[in-house]
């Protein structure tokens, strides 16, 4: 399929709501992507322990791979894109790639049991699993970063609609990841794995062919830069374009074995965190002036304390899952959710709190009382550890079955929420206004990759609360609970102590800014 490389007056584009039709291809695109994705992503941890019977540490160890995995690849996927596939045929690739894993991960094969003490599993259904997740991984990264831009191109730089456009772009985010965690949770929880991971990869399908039939809306925004380039011969024998398909099934099957040798991917995130830590030194050393030398090393601080905020509030489909699953009276307004279901609470609270602060951010900033960057993540990082202390108190108030009010929770994530919105979105704002123009890609990159090393670390804090089951089920509510009221306990104080360390350097951080608030 050819498209015109023709590109019509932005402004003259306005078929949805007063913005280019192409804005409703992307938005409905990253709508069911985000749908497929959190619809098993608060299920994948229940499913191991319960379904395939993990030990809660194991799981965890399939969780912080997979998710640090599908965080580093978007670096990969978009610097394949920009330099070689553009942005629709990596979106179309990646899409491809994510309908096939999420299809598959509805193959539940047997379930686990217990034989003398032994537990034994279907060790092939086990790998379509595994095969499933690293397909997912790689058109994660093919996809999600990639969608993002082609928003981004459909309008010139001066567009007044540009940045209400990327906020019906990101409602629709939030649409998807509210919905698919409200129904997939429960398919999954109440008639089986299958029907909550197969609704995902429906909504997936659907995301893909919304694209597809779409297309034509783009009006050659998302095509390659060079397309003579892409039909040049590899040293494969075959088309660069053929080429780079074949290296991301390659990157499946990688990913695939990683993810069984959890220590490989601990390895790898160490490394690469390395080689940039010292890549960086080197650029900011030899290569900045004293402004931008002081700006770069700013956002390395901050770039590093996203570390820790993520590392607390990914416990979400971690500890705080199992928590709600283990040791919790899921009940509210007279409604029983399933564990998995709470997850939608970050997205519901997104809605209500993200057009809050955008306004109060502006007020503030009118009278010079607008927090500066390095401020509002340090709250950002103590709202996610305050969060931490509502589990804790509620942990010490259980109902007479020895369970937990569900409405602690409810506080956790709406305190985790306003943190998120107190450092995310500032955050992606400050890479693009410290760093130097020429490694902005370099320092998005980053980014990213201090998010995956974050989910790897999370998993590590979760194992602090491990529990022993038996047949996946908890045998002793009074220990599991002591056990998560002491992971959280640590967590509170963690997001405390690293909010004051960075309050306190704060004022330093601001001069070090040179005037860039």
């Amino acid at each position: 399929m050819t498209f015109s490389t023709t590109i019509p007056d932005p402004a003259t584009d306005t078929g949805f709501l007063g913005h280019p039709q192409g804005l409703f291809i992307c938005f409905a695109t990253e709508l069911w992507e985000r749908f497929s994705f959190y619809g098993m992503k608060y299920l994948l941890l229940l499913y191991l322990t319960k379904y395939h019977l993990f030990s809660d540490a194991n799981g965890l160890e399939v969780l912080g791979s997979y998710a640090a995995l599908v965080y580093a690849m978007p670096v990969i996927g978009g610097l394949l894109a920009d330099r070689y596939l553009g942005m629709r045929k990596a979106v179309v690739f990646g899409g491809l790639l994510l309908v096939m894993g999420h299809l598959g991960m509805a193959f539940e094969g047997e379930q686990a049991r217990t034989v003398d003490g032994a537990v034994v599993r279907d060790d092939g259904a086990l790998q379509i699993f595994y095969f499933s997740l690293a397909l997912i991984i790689i058109g994660v990264g093919f996809l999600k970063p990639n969608i993002s831009t082609i928003v981004g191109q459909l309008y010139s730089k001066d567009d007044p609609r540009r940045d209400s456009g990327f906020t019906i772009f990101y409602m629709g985010i939030n649409l998807g990841a509210f919905s698919a965690t409200l129904l997939c949770g429960y398919l999954g929880e109440t008639y089986g794995w299958a029907y909550g991971f197969g609704a995902a990869g429906i909504g997936m399908l659907f995301g893909l062919a919304t694209f597809i039939a779409g297309q034509k809306h783009l009006h050659g925004h998302a095509e390659p830069r060079n397309p003579a380039l892409l039909k040049e011969r590899s040293p494969l024998g075959v088309s660069k374009e053929l080429t780079i398909y074949a290296c991301g099934l390659v990157g499946v099957v990688v990913a695939w074995q990683m993810l069984q040798f959890h220590g490989a991917v601990g390895f790898t995130l160490n490394a690469m965190s390395v080689t940039v830590l010292i890549g960086l030194g080197w650029f900011i050393t030899t290569r900045c002036n004293a402004v931008e030398r002081s700006r770069m090393l700013v956002l390395v601080v901050l770039t590093m304390s996203t570390v820790v905020f993520w590392a607390l509030f990914e416990q979400s489909a971690a500890s705080m899952t199992l928590f709600a699953d283990r040791v919790m009276n899921r009940e509210m307004l007279g409604i029983n959710f399933t564990a998995a279901q709470f997850g939608a609470l970050n997205s519901f609270f997104i809605f209500l709190f993200a057009p809050v602060f955008a306004w109060l951010w502006t007020v503030l900033g009118r009278r010079g009382l607008e927090p500066n960057t390095p401020v509002k993540f340090a709250l950002g990082i103590a709202q996610a550890g305050l969060g931490f202390g509502a589990l804790v108190v509620g942990a010490a108030m259980p109902d007479e079955a020895g369970l937990v009010s569900a409405y602690w929770m409810v506080l956790a994530y709406l305190l985790h929420t306003t943190g998120e919105l107190c450092l995310s979105p500032v955050g992606l704002s400050a890479v693009t206004k410290l760093a130097v123009p020429s490694v902005v890609g370099v320092m998005m990159g980053s980014w990213f990759l201090a998010t995956a090393y974050s989910e790897f670390v999370a998993v590590q804090l979760a194992k602090i609360a491990a529990v022993e089951t038996v047949d996946g089920s908890v045998t002793d509510i009074g220990a599991a609970l002591a056990g998560y009221a002491e992971l959280f306990g640590n967590l509170f104080w963690i997001g405390l102590l690293f909010a004051g360390i960075l309050l306190l350097l704060s004022p330093l951080l601001k001069r070090m800014m040179h005037g860039i608030h």
